[in-house]
């Protein structure tokens, strides 16, 4: 919601929300209105992309999470992101909110696999994509913007074959 780029701001700017991914980090609001605008478009084209995270009864944003389309070795797929302001870490939110987005996936864009894509060194990170239910995929690892990727992922489940007529 544009009304939430001042937070897309304040999490981007500061150095420690975006010490595993520097790439991120931004240095002027009108670097967080074209981040803003960037998000926008992936909900226009897709039908979903990032939410602001409140809690419950409150109207400050603690950080974001979703999804957003990316391709991983020539296959698209549905990167999970979640950052959060420094002051809400520890608490559980991202670990509740890549939850909820990996149960919307699920239901909602069951024909993509999720992924989520970590520095080896951000263990909290870890921690919340394996809460989320995705487990390591070694096989997926490489080259990220920042650095090595760890690829975590949860493949969607696969329809069950109709069974044949008995004939």
């Amino acid at each position: 919601m544009e009304g939430d780029i001042g937070a897309i701001f304040a999490i981007h700017r500061d150095p420690e929300t975006c010490r595993h991914n520097p790439g991120d980090a931004l240095g002027r609001f009108t670097e967080a209105e074209a981040l803003y605008r960037r998000w926008n478009d992936q909900w226009e084209r897709y039908g979903y992309g990032y939410w602001t995270v409140r809690q419950h009864g409150s109207d400050r944003p603690l950080g974001f999470c979703g999804v957003k389309v990316m391709e991983l070795h020539g296959t698209n797929v549905l990167n999970l992101f979640y950052r959060f302001a420094t002051s809400a870490w520890g608490q559980g939110f991202a670990g509740e909110a890549a939850t909820a987005v990996t149960a919307w996936v699920s239901l909602n864009v069951p024909d993509r696999t999720l992924i989520a894509r970590i520095r080896p060194a951000n263990i909290a990170s870890h921690r919340v994509a394996v809460r989320a239910g995705l487990t390591r995929a070694p096989h997926l690892d490489g080259p990220g913007h920042d650095g090595f990727d760890r690829i975590y992922a949860k493949e969607q489940p696969q329809p069950e074959p109709s069974p044949s007529p008995a004939p």
